[in-house]
């Protein structure tokens, strides 16, 4: 393929993926890891805390971009994918500026996380460390990275960074392949992604 035409491919593949993001996560509740109530653990994440409107919410509580992980698009294309006749079980956690938003699916856990940065630079060298320590990690190329860097593993996770975040998927966790129509774990981690990146472009 030619270098010119990959980005009107990648235009055409952005307008395809950008529809369905209007809503945001902004009604998914965030449960922090308290300073000092270790009672409430991080991971015993609520669909209904409605507690994120703080204005320090930015400082110590996940970005709206972050929350977007455990939102709707990513949870309308994970059960269309699979032909989920209903949306599994999630929680998630806020822990070293990582926002993690697990998903309970009958085959195992799906593993969504957001490391928000200080910076792109930071941003840039966490993923680069992930990049390193991975086994069998694999770079996302042409096309197929939206123009971000990007990684996938053998055994079914996807790193994309933007900006000063670092987006995980791992699907690490579920069967090679997964639903009616048999995706393998590593398609559904990448679309997945793709999913979430269209949503951050489209309200950046």
């Amino acid at each position: 393929m030619h270098n010119r035409t990959p980005i009107l491919a990648a235009l055409a593949l952005w307008s395809l993926l950008l529809t369905g993001c209007a809503g945001t996560a902004a009604s998914v509740g965030v449960v922090p890891a308290p300073a000092s109530d270790a009672t409430s653990p991080a991971a015993h994440g609520s669909h209904h805390d409605g507690g994120t409107s703080s204005p320090r919410a930015s400082a110590d509580g996940p970005s709206d971009a972050a929350r977007m992980v455990c939102g709707d698009q990513p949870m309308d294309r994970l059960t269309a994918i699979l032909h989920l006749e209903e949306d599994p079980h999630t929680m998630n956690s806020w822990a070293d500026s990582t926002f993690t938003c697990t998903y309970h699916l009958a085959e195992g856990a799906l593993d969504i996380s957001v490391k928000e940065a200080a910076g792109q630079a930071t941003a840039m060298k966490y993923f680069d460390a992930m990049q390193a320590l991975a086994k069998d990690a694999r770079p996302i190329e042409g096309l197929a990275n939206l123009g971000f860097p990007a990684f996938e593993t053998a055994d079914g996770t996807a790193v994309f960074q933007k900006d000063n975040f670092v987006l995980q998927v791992d699907a690490s966790g579920l069967p090679a392949t997964l639903g009616p129509d048999a995706i393998t774990r590593n398609a559904l981690a990448y679309q997945l992604s793709t999913t979430i990146l269209a949503c951050w472009v489209e309200h950046h």
